[in-house]
């Protein structure tokens, strides 16, 4: 490894409204001064460990995970402040040596949010010492236990605890010295100096690093009073003056430290941590939820779940035949075998990927569902294409008829794990998770985080309030950026090239703001549960991710959907659809005041009543056909068949509106631009 500092404490943007290093910017940044190793060490959690790990191997730099864990010396069940007589809450450096350790601190970081939550995501000794294994502990910024003592000058405690940190993680323990030109900073070396001298314990240099380059500081200062509600004038606010905490290299590191003379080894101890830290997350892993009968039977084997999952298939294959035999005129044995024949393919292509529990669990708490009286949509996506969905009662949409492929949904050639999106009425979504959580282990069940980003226009008013500006003045430019399109927004660089009025006003009095708000744009702003995603494991949760728990008690990975299916979990969406609420209560409505029963499944296609309406316009209510862009597409289209709304959906996005295809389509739909073949 090549002898350049490495960092081994600093916050991305994962330490919300604090770090100001975006992970790509800051590996790049690392990459180019030639640093071989990095680490990530945000406050308390490990939202961002997957997408650094990802992209550090990507750049070719070793990343390191860590966290900068909020520490109690009482117990983590105390629910006391300071004022109260409690026992405070310290930071320290703790980051992952070896798999092991990246799975103790997965539990650590866990057990904070779920035992040690009071005001901050809390451990304790007691877990210090269970989860210890595989872990390198830096004693901490100026905010730790030993600094307290350290900064008071009282070096006898100091040298305590150092001792009982270092009798717990032995030669893995460390104390973190930092070149801050600050009179604490200095107070804090002095005693790290001492008492490694006095303990035989190692130094380690770190900066404590909040942003990539030396002039993103005054950027950190402006999101630190976003985060605070503070003005940047405002003589109380939290400030990192005097401090340079920006991607230093060896040369830097040593210049700050002057003439400091265990720096020399304190830097070299940064680099001789980073090649003893060898986490190597496998990737390519799938850890399938296994199904089960009942919460308390044993789990079923690959081989019993194809038999199983074929069972099940055939048999409600055959109850669908009923049913078409009984409403369709033109049923055939041709048919029959047509359909038989597909299904055996489905059978076997699912059981050779090894998808067939995946496919029990979801027909299970779906059938659950339908069962209980909860209205289940008829199917969304890609799925809609797999007949054995149709016979197990997932889809409600007959591939066949509708032409639809199986490969779209899983092929063999390019295996991936399969995502079903599953409706639910708004009203028995929490019921359906319930369900599910019961059957198969509160450890083993959890919702999804998401995380909400500064967006341009809120870019521009956080930092104008910031910076004293009236909210009429950063609404007034705000306003400028252009509107999202389709659901994608537009960044401000993207603006700024569309909307003359913004790009003069960058050049003029804005410039401050503006510049401010592309650096801080796409940061982090707060995390929240995703509206859908679940996910189901085959073990408990917390050996494989990190885990929080929400306001309202409920289980939640740490990391977002994109990365929680990264490390080889399978997500399923519950969307809670109103929609289909909507249409319950007309259904109900309709028996009670007429005594008919309506199977929406049984209702024609191509009924013209229906198309006259949504030609004319009248398309309110209707789903995904309401907003006024897709409703103006639909009476210029002129649908007068289920094809044509198919169409219309599938247009109706930035791709085809973009390129004109949505345009020509409709031209030739009316006859009115001949059709080309390829």
């Amino acid at each position: 490894m090549s002898k350049s500092f490495v960092h081994l404490h600093l916050h991305t943007q994962y330490s919300l409204l604090d770090g100001a290093n975006k992970i790509p910017e800051v590996l790049e940044q690392a990459h180019a001064l030639g640093q071989p190793a990095i680490a990530m060490t945000d406050h308390g959690n490990l939202h961002g460990a997957i997408e650094f790990y990802t992209e550090a191997k990507r750049i070719g730099i070793k990343p390191i995970i860590g966290c900068e864990l909020y520490v109690t010396p009482g117990s983590r069940f105390e629910r006391k402040t300071r004022q109260q007589g409690g026992a405070g809450t310290y930071h320290i450096t703790v980051l992952a040596r070896s798999m092991q350790g990246y799975r103790n601190l997965c539990k650590l970081v866990s057990l904070a949010y779920k035992e040690g939550f009071y005001f901050k995501p809390r451990v304790d000794h007691e877990l210090l010492r269970a989860f210890s294994d595989g872990l390198v502990v830096l004693s901490g910024c100026m905010n730790s236990e030993f600094a307290e003592a350290a900064i008071s000058q009282r070096i006898e405690e100091c040298r305590a605890r150092a001792e009982f940190y270092a009798g717990i993680f032995g030669e893995n323990y460390y104390l973190e010295v930092q070149p801050h030109e600050l009179e604490d900073q200095r107070l804090l070396n002095s005693a790290c100096q001492e008492t490694a001298r006095a303990l035989g314990l190692p130094l380690v240099a770190t900066t404590d690093c909040y942003y990539p380059n030396k002039d993103d500081h005054f950027a950190q200062e402006v999101l630190m009073c976003i985060s605070t509600g503070k003005l940047i004038t405002d003589k109380d606010r939290i400030r990192h003056e005097g401090v340079d905490l920006h991607l230093k290299d060896t040369a830097e590191m040593l210049s700050q430290f002057g003439d400091w003379s265990p720096a020399q080894e304190a830097v070299a101890n940064a680099v001789h941590i980073a090649e003893m830290c060898d986490v190597e997350l496998d990737l390519s892993r799938h850890y399938m939820p296994r199904f089960n009968e009942s919460s308390s039977s044993e789990e079923i084997g690959d081989q019993q779940l194809n038999e199983l999952m074929a069972e099940r298939a055939r048999a409600g294959l055959a109850r669908r035949v009923e049913t078409f035999k009984q409403f369709s005129s033109d049923w055939s044995p041709t048919k029959q075998v047509e359909y038989e024949e597909r299904l055996e393919e489905e059978i076997r292509l699912i059981g050779q990927m090894g998808f067939a529990g995946y496919f029990l669990v979801v027909a299970d708490f779906i059938v659950w569902a339908k069962e209980q009286g909860i209205p289940v949509g008829p199917g969304r996506g890609s799925v809609a294409g797999s007949l054995v969905a149709y016979a197990m009662r997932i889809t409600e949409i007959d591939p066949i008829v509708h032409k639809l492929l199986f490969e779209r949904f899983l092929n063999p050639e390019r295996v991936s794990l399969p995502d079903i999106d599953v409706d639910f009425c708004i009203n028995g979504r929490d019921r359906v998770i319930k369900y599910v959580v019961e059957k198969y282990g509160k450890e083993k069940v959890a919702q999804i985080a998401t995380f909400g980003t500064l967006k341009a226009k809120a870019a521009i008013k956080d930092v104008g309030r910031a910076l004293g500006l009236s909210f009429a003045e950063t609404d007034r430019i705000a306003q400028l950026v252009p509107a999202p399109r389709q659901g994608f927004d537009y960044s401000l660089s993207e603006a700024l090239k569309m909307e003359p009025r913004l790009a003069e006003y960058a050049r003029s009095e804005g410039r401050q703001l503006v510049e401010l708000a592309l650096k801080l744009e796409g940061l982090t702003r707060h995390s929240s549960t995703h509206a859908a995603g679940v996910v189901i494991g085959d073990r408990p949760l917390i050996e494989l991710l990190p885990m929080m728990v929400d306001k309202d008690g409920n289980d939640v990975t740490q990391y977002s959907m994109t990365f929680v299916e990264k490390i080889g979990l399978v997500k399923f969406d519950f969307l809670g659809l109103k929609t289909l609420t909507v249409l319950h209560t007309a259904l109900r409505l309709i028996k009670e005041s007429r005594n008919v029963d309506v199977d929406l499944q049984l209702l024609p296609l191509e009924d013209p009543k229906t198309y006259s309406l949504l030609c004319a316009g009248n398309t309110t209510g209707v789903f995904q056909l309401e907003s006024s862009g897709i409703t103006e597409m639909t009476m210029r289209l002129k649908p007068n068949g289920f094809d044509d709304l198919v169409a219309i959906l599938a247009l109706y996005r930035p791709g085809p509106l973009d390129s004109g295809m949505a345009d020509h389509y409709i031209e030739r739909k009316h006859g009115r631009e001949p059709v080309s073949y390829l």
